[in-house]
């Protein structure tokens, strides 16, 4: 869970947090191993489906997924590895609020959500080793 995040900042772009929430959820529904639907997404959001769609047309026209009309969403290697480096800070963080803070799971993964977006490859890289060094699991 602890991995060295990726510090690549050619990945970072102008998707906003919005856009780097939808990419994460469609990689958390891609590993559930069934196909991506924009109802899946939605739900998972607790968003609207046109909402969705919308979204969808910004992260395809920046190549981030693939979607047909009423078809499977399709991270691509690009989308893929965005996605994870986003959640792997989302997890990151909720396991330092968690394990280390002492926050509940529920305000902690809501506190991660937002932090996430704003976090630092190098900060990422600081918490990673300070949490290392604790002995946390």
């Amino acid at each position: 869970m602890l991995a060295i995040l990726n510090s690549n900042r050619r990945i970072r772009n102008d998707l906003g947090e919005s856009g780097e929430d939808y990419l994460e959820a469609i990689l958390v529904l891609t590993n559930r191993g069934r196909p991506v639907r924009v109802k899946d997404i939605a739900h998972l959001l607790n968003v609207s489906r046109p909402s969705v769609v919308s979204a969808l047309g910004l992260l395809q026209s920046k190549g981030f997924i693939h979607h047909e009309h009423y078809g499977d969403v399709q991270l691509t290697a690009p989308g893929r590895a965005y996605a994870q480096m986003i959640y792997q800070r989302h997890l990151l963080l909720k396991h330092f609020l968690q394990q280390i803070l002492g926050v509940n799971e529920r305000v902690a993964a809501r506190d991660a959500c937002r932090l996430e977006h704003a976090l630092s490859p190098e900060t990422a890289r600081r918490l990673t080793g300070f949490i290392r060094r604790l002995g946390v699991k």
